[in-house]
């Protein structure tokens, strides 16, 4: 009786103890941080709790995808990768094979001891304009021009699923510069001159993200699921004030000017949720924005309360030091005590990685400065439900969204509405040149731009500068759209630039040219003279001496056309419409009317320049809020 109970009594230890170490073993497995049931806070102080400073360094990088791979991300436990302007998985790549690439980087990053996922950026400034077959917006300064913040955020809705049907979940927009001075190469960019402007156009940021709900806490970033988009507003702050537009200038400006003019922006789209804040290449007074701890720190995070990342701009702290790169510790020293968070490199990964490394082990940048970078990638992280949904594997249900007839017709819409009618003379002064007849017996249309997507889409498409021709994605040309409008027993003739003697022979009944500037971006696009590229001015004369002529300028930006505008009947600021040329003819030809305003003073001449509306010395060429209108015409 007694070994039984002896035994008895062994026996129910044994099971005891195995419970027990299952208990254990239990708790062991859970990860608070894993636990989507967990309070936000919760889950970022866990997590920050268990990671080594390597993985924390880690989480501070982002490199571009030609230096990614699997590996890589399990080494160094890389926080974010970036597609630069044009870096593409192949030429024409379709959207499974992007989803391919970002799996595969994102299989490393999860492969690692904590599975941190990584985040994919990229640059979607006028749609998902790096790959191929995307719907391509007007770029800012003709949505700009709309006045029409909601169909701006419904551009942004389009874009956003346009990228996460690409696998990537982070683009580097909207660009909210306030650009004084259109000689600046992104003047494009930037949605006017007037920061009212700028801040209406913030809701593209509830298009991308989703709108953040109510009583949510101010400048905590939101990201509504798995069809939205981490965004991101640049660049801070200042950017399009340079002197003479240089890009990556000094803007010299004092505090309520920058306040006023250049931060209003960044007001609105803290209040929208929006996740990561970029830092300008310029300067502020002379003090490099990449290196200025009062603006990024003190103000961005502290005054404003921003809680997303705050992220370099593109070898962002190299250009601290002139010559860039010249003295790189000191670069990573500069850059992050000013409060940068994430660094995209984007080449140099282990410079970088062992240089901050070196300097956090010799107390040079303090591990509390480690953690406030480190908690803001997270927050933004578990805040879009990135630890849920890291991968994009079975997620191909999304692919036929990219460049859908849907997406189109919003771009359309927004290629009408960005239309600014700035003259509209005729016969007689009742009977304007626009709308113009679908019925005619023949049509000219002239001009470098008329059939040229590359052009019409200009910088940032595709490939960073942009492209000429028409191979480069799909699209509607200017010249298809118009030859789809008129009626279908009107000839349209075309030619790039036809001499005098042949627009006088040919019996056309008016004459269609489109001219303005080539494609370019960031510096590439800095112009002291800003004309329109040769021959447009040439054909300008040729066409508009002995036909009625209406005149479309795809430009960027207000261009020199005061010397021609005497010869012009009608006169179209069609900025740079993207691929739904047919937007343009919509409204040449009636089926819409002209309804877009000036979201930049046109100047004169160029030596007026800078010149914006209140200045004391105003006298434009067409006033800022300048635009003509017309009624839709019932051609039935």
């Amino acid at each position: 009786m007694g070994r039984r109970v002896v035994i008895s009594s062994l026996l129910m230890g044994i099971v005891f103890l195995c419970d027990h170490l299952t208990s254990m073993s239990d708790a062991a497995t859970y990860l608070k941080y894993k636990d989507p049931k967990q309070p936000l806070g919760a889950r970022i102080k866990d997590l920050i709790g268990r990671m080594t400073l390597a993985e924390k360094i880690g989480q501070m990088t982002q490199i571009d995808r030609s230096v990614a791979s699997t590996d890589v991300m399990k080494k160094y436990m890389i926080g974010s990768v970036l597609s630069g302007g044009g870096s593409v998985p192949a030429e024409r790549a379709s959207p499974e094979t992007w989803i391919e690439m970002v799996n595969d980087f994102q299989k490393g990053s999860l492969s690692t001891r904590l599975g941190i996922p990584m985040i994919y950026g990229i640059d979607a400034v006028h749609g998902h304009n790096n790959v191929y077959k995307a719907t391509i917006f007007p770029h800012n300064i003709g949505m700009g021009a709309t006045r029409d913040p909601e169909l701006v955020k419904k551009a942004g809705a389009a874009t956003a699923l346009e990228v996460r049907a690409t696998g990537i979940p982070y683009v580097f927009a909207p660009c909210i510069a306030v650009c004084r001075d259109p000689r600046w190469g992104r003047c494009y960019e930037s949605y006017s001159e007037d920061p009212a402007i700028v801040q209406e156009m913030t809701a593209i940021i509830s298009g991308l993200q989703g709108d953040i709900p109510d009583n949510f806490s101010k400048g905590v970033p939101f990201v509504a699921g798995k069809n939205k988009v981490a965004a991101c507003a640049k660049h801070y702050v200042g950017d399009g004030g340079t002197t003479k537009g240089i890009n990556e200038n000094n803007t010299v400006i004092d505090w309520h000017g920058l306040l006023s003019i250049h931060m209003p922006g960044y007001y609105n789209s803290i209040i929208r949720g929006v996740s990561t804040v970029m830092v300008s290449y310029s300067s502020w007074n002379g003090i490099k924005m990449h290196a200025n701890r009062d603006l990024v720190t003190g103000f961005l995070k502290n005054t404003m309360k921003f809680r997303g990342f705050v992220i370099s701009d593109w070898q962002g702290i190299d250009r601290i030091t002139t010559p860039p790169h010249a003295n790189y510790s000191y670069s990573i020293e500069t850059g992050i005590h000013a409060g940068i968070d994430m660094i995209m490199v984007p080449y140099n990964y282990t410079e970088f990685i062992d240089g901050l490394t070196s300097e956090v082990k010799k107390g040079i940048i303090s591990m509390s400065r480690i953690d406030d970078a480190v908690k803001r990638i997270l927050r933004v992280k578990f805040q879009m439900g990135l630890f849920e949904n890291p991968l994009a594997l079975a997620d191909t249900s999304l692919v036929n969204q990219l460049g859908s007839q849907e997406h189109r017709e919003i771009a359309r819409e927004a290629v009408r509405k960005s239309l600014v009618l700035l003259k509209n003379n005729g016969k007689s002064a009742d009977q304007p040149l626009l709308p113009l007849p679908k019925k005619a017996p023949k049509i000219l249309v002239a001009g470098s731009h008329a059939h040229n997507l590359g052009y019409q889409c200009g910088g940032w498409t595709i490939q960073w500068q942009g492209l000429s021709g028409n191979n480069l994605t799909s699209g509607t040309t200017i010249l298809e759209g118009i030859k789809n409008t008129v009626d279908p027993k009107t000839e349209v003739v075309y030619k790039l630039n036809p001499d005098v003697d042949y627009v006088k022979s040919n019996g056309f009944s008016y004459g269609i040219v489109v001219v303005g500037e080539h494609p370019y971006a960031e510096t590439a696009g800095d112009s002291l003279n800003l004309t329109i590229a040769a021959p447009g001015p040439s054909t300008i004369a040729n066409v508009c001496k002995p036909l009625s002529c209406a005149v479309v300028i795809i430009s960027g930006r207000p261009v020199v056309i005061q010397p021609y505008v005497e010869l012009i009947d009608a006169l179209v600021a069609a900025w740079l419409p993207g691929t739904e040329g047919k937007g343009v003819a919509d409204v040449l030809f009636g089926d819409y009317g002209f309804t877009g305003k000036l979201p930049r003073t046109w100047f004169k001449t160029v030596d007026q320049l800078p010149m914006n509306v209140g200045d004391k010395r105003y006298d434009p060429l067409f006033p800022f809020g300048f635009g003509l209108t017309t009624e839709p015409r019932n051609h039935a």
